[in-house]
């Protein structure tokens, strides 16, 4: 990673979802974001997006060594 490492959008699902697949990547030392409007909107006093529409940012230059983890990941979830 670099200055110019961009994040990309790897992967929408509920926040369970999200945690779920955030453990897998972390054990490939793969680091992501999660972005969830929804739980944002509420410290704010607003509802802002849906609980299952959270979403999870990986380095764009990670997304090849990724794939696999989320295919794997649909795979075990019956997504």
């Amino acid at each position: 990673m670099d200055d110019q490492s961009k994040h990309i959008k790897f992967f929408t699902g509920s926040l369970i979802q999200i945690q779920r697949l955030q453990l897998d990547l972390d054990d490939k030392e793969i680091p992501s974001l999660v972005k969830n409007n929804f739980q944002s909107g509420l410290r704010s006093g607003f509802y802002g997006g849906s609980p299952s529409q959270v979403q999870l940012f990986i380095f764009e230059e990670d997304k090849e060594k990724a794939t696999p983890i989320l295919e794997k990941f649909k795979e075990d979830m019956g997504l």
